[in-house]
C-alpha cells in the first residue's frame, strides 16, 4: 500500500514532506475544466469537488490518493489560474482593496472511492494595490504566480498582497493539512 498524492504542486508536495508524510506524486488525469463550467454551487463545494476528482483519478487498488485543489473568488466572481501576465494584471486589479473567499478541499479514494474529504475558507483582505506595485510585484513573482488560483505565493512576495488573513495558513496554501493528517492517522497510514 502506498500514498500517491494526484498533484505536481510544489507547495502540496512541501506540505506533505515537512509533515513526514511518505508519498510520491502524480498528475491527475481529470478534466477540471469540464467540472469548473458546469458546476452550481460555492467554492468550498467546487474544491471538494475538484480534489475528490483527483483523488479517484488515480485512487485504484489498494494504494490510497490524496486529490486537493483550491478555488478563489472576489465579489461572486470566480477565478482560474490566469493564462498569461496580462490576465494576472487583471486579476490583481480586480482583487485590490476587496475581500478574497480562497477555499480549499481535500479528498482521500482508494479502490475508486471517495473515502474521506475535508474543505474550508479562508478570507484575504487585499489591500489597495497601486499599478506600480502590480507590475513590480509581478516582475519579481512571473511566471510562478501564474500556476496559482489567487496570483500570489502566500510562502513568496504575496503575503504582501494582504492587509489581513482569516484561516489555516494550509488552507491558503492550498490543502487542509491538519485534517488530512488527523484522516490519515485514523486510517493508519500514519501513527497515532
Amino acid at each position: 500500500m502506498s500514498l500517491i498524492l494526484a498533484s505536481n504542486s510544489a507547495s502540496r508536495r512541501a506540505m506533505l514532506e515537512v509533515a513526514g508524510v511518505v508519498h510520491s506524486a502524480r498528475s491527475a488525469e481529470f478534466d477540471e475544466e469540464w467540472v469548473k463550467e458546469r458546476h452550481v454551487g460555492d467554492g468550498e463545494s467546487l474544491a471538494r469537488r475538484l480534489a475528490e476528482g483527483k483523488a479517484l483519478s488515480i485512487g485504484t487498488g489498494d494504494d490510497w490518493a490524496i486529490g486537493a485543489d483550491s478555488t478563489v473568488s472576489v465579489n461572486a466572481v470566480r477565478y482560474s489560474k490566469p493564462h498569461d501576465r496580462d490576465e494576472a494584471t487583471r486579476h490583481l486589479r480586480a482583487f485590490s482593496g476587496q475581500t478574497m473567499l480562497l477555499s480549499s478541499a481535500v479528498a482521500l479514494a482508494r479502490g475508486g472511492r471517495i473515502d474521506w474529504g475535508h474543505a474550508e475558507t479562508a478570507r484575504l483582505e487585499v489591500r489597495p494595490l497601486s499599478e506600480g506595485f502590480i507590475g513590480s510585484y509581478l516582475d519579481a513573482e512571473w511566471p510562478e504566480v501564474g500556476q496559482c488560483v489567487g496570483v500570489f505565493r502566500m510562502e513568496g512576495r504575496g503575503v504582501t498582497l494582504f492587509d489581513r488573513v482569516e484561516g489555516s495558513h494550509f488552507t491558503i496554501l492550498g490543502m487542509p493539512l491538519l485534517p488530512l493528517l488527523g484522516a490519515l492517522r485514523q486510517r493508519g497510514i500514519l501513527a497515532s
